[in-house]
């Protein structure tokens, strides 16, 4: 029988920890980009293209780091942390340019947010949840629903727009729901 070796801890300079670097460096160009496309609403080719190699790189860092078998506390910290800072920035240019309504929006911040809270109030308490596959699709709805309100091919389609943003505020809700119940699981079975 074959050992699977354990990951082993990466710094800060690994690979998978730098594309997601570059994914916040470059996060204010795409704000810039939606925020200065504002007669067109946000959409633009430049936008969507930069917000399509950004989603990459979230799909390429856990590759690369899997490959490698390793592991990253600032990774682990990184990652979602660039997942809001993209998806949260964006939301709210869209808002700015009036593409997006302000409430669905508002909605999906509170999520994340308060998500980021209860993570943090647990790790205090040494717990540590791995994320769902649901949270994982929650982040590629929100990332289609971006992605699709920056293409001006759909600049008209205010409706299918609204609908896609609708549904990743549902996606959004039912992980952090699922999140914090796990959460809470966890707590009672160690007694917290």
């Amino acid at each position: 029988m074959t050992e699977i070796a354990s990951p082993r801890q990466a710094g800060i300079t690994h690979p998978a920890n730098l594309l997601t670097i570059a994914r916040l460096i470059f996060a204010p160009l795409l704000f810039w980009l939606l925020l200065d496309a504002e007669p067109e609403r946000g959409a633009s080719w430049a936008g969507f293209g930069l917000g399509v190699v950004l989603a990459s790189t979230d799909f390429l860092d856990g590759k690369v780091a899997r490959r490698a078998n390793v592991v990253s506390r600032s990774g682990a910290f990184l990652d979602p942390l660039a997942d809001k800072v993209v998806i949260l920035g964006s939301a709210a240019c869209l808002v700015s340019v009036d593409r997006y309504w302000w409430l669905p929006v508002t909605i999906i911040a509170i999520r994340e947010i308060g998500i980021t809270a209860w993570r943090s109030r647990w790790a205090r308490s040494g717990l540590s949840l791995p994320a769902r596959k649901s949270a994982k699709y929650k982040t590629f709805i929100q990332g289609l629903a971006l992605s699709m309100a920056v293409m001006p091919s759909l600049n008209d389609e205010d409706t299918l727009l609204a609908v896609m943003l609708w549904l990743a505020v549902g996606w959004t809700v039912f992980s952090g729901v699922q999140y914090l119940l796990d959460g809470q699981n966890a707590l009672n079975t160690t007694g917290e």
